[in-house]
């Protein structure tokens, strides 16, 4: 991928829009190209054409989605499905009319079957039944996988779909009603430390193993593929080991120097029981995460104190 190059970064200012923005022009980037919703309303089929006609963007990382934890996935179903294959359909294939050299589509780990055999491999896609919980936001980005590969095989665009294990980091979602696990974990723990709770509850029953990246190291895979993969498939990107939703809330418990109990609410879903990578295709082309699961928290955490307001 040539640096000085039109890169157009669809959703530039989500957790990893901003963080592929960071990693781009840290690498030398001289031409990006960003757009906010109120600027460029991706569900909008016009102004995406519109866009991509005026704009002639030469690299395209889609990382614009809506996304949202349990329960923002199953409160609103029909967005989750409807507003994300809106913005895949018609950012892939303006990309693919207007002369787009490489697409990379970002996705997600949940795309894999609730009980698929552990470390999660590529080749498990749609193999059995998905999670419940959030099968709208999975089934979109399922078919954004499939038209990446379609638009591949019928016209030979390179598109090219990156599958992230769970991220997290500084310009995560911190709200307690639509956030992923982590980052609610992190406010939920700095509030209970200010307000002085003597203990602190969590959904579930703390035994589902999750993987978590930063999403410093996901930006950084991203522009790596970009620049070393062009292959139907796609390709899964991650830390390679998983850790329990229990032992998740007792390292940012510490990192938050909260020192009350942490109860459990099994009446809470826990979600797909557990949820790791096989990372082994990446690795072997050279790529390994380097931020650990400690420090990513406690940057995490001073990232949130620090712009909470």
């Amino acid at each position: 991928m040539d640096l000085s190059a039109r890169i157009y970064v669809a959703g530039h200012r989500g957790l990893v829009g901003s963080a592929i923005v960071r990693q781009l022009a840290a690498s030398g980037a001289s031409n990006l190209l960003l757009r906010t919703h109120a600027e460029l309303d991706l569900t909008n089929q016009a102004q995406v054409q519109a866009f991509f006609a005026n704009e002639k963007p030469e690299y395209v990382f889609l990382a614009a989605a809506k996304v949202g934890g349990i329960k923002a996935n199953d409160a609103f179903p029909a967005q989750f499905l409807y507003e994300n294959l809106a913005i895949q359909n018609n950012v892939i294939h303006a990309a693919w009319q207007h002369g787009v050299k490489k697409l990379c589509f970002l996705g997600s780990s949940c795309i894999y079957p609730k009980l698929a055999p552990q470390p999660l491999r590529e080749e498990y896609l749609l193999t059995g039944p998905l999670e419940p919980t959030n099968e709208w936001y999975a089934v979109a980005k399922i078919a954004g996988i499939k038209m990446c590969q379609a638009y591949r095989k019928q016209y030979g665009f390179d598109a090219i779909s990156a599958m992230p294990t769970n991220l997290y980091g500084p310009g995560d979602n911190f709200d307690l009603e639509t956030s992923h696990v982590l980052p609610a974990m992190i406010r939920r723990f700095y509030e209970a430390k200010l307000r002085g709770d003597p203990e602190v509850t969590i959904w579930g029953t703390g035994t589902p193993r999750r993987e978590f990246l930063h999403v410093d190291d996901m930006a950084e895979a991203t522009v790596f593929l970009m620049n070393n993969y062009s292959e139907e498939s796609h390709i899964n990107v991650g830390l390679g080991h998983d850790l329990t939703i229990i032992e998740l809330a007792n390292k940012i418990a510490k990192v938050a120097q909260y020192n009350g109990a942490i109860k459990l609410d099994a009446t809470k879903p826990d979600g797909t029981p557990r949820k790791l990578m096989d990372v082994s295709r990446l690795t072997a082309m050279g790529w390994k995460a380097r931020i650990g699961l400690e420090e990513g928290i406690a940057s995490t955490h001073r990232w949130f104190v620090e712009n909470r307001s």
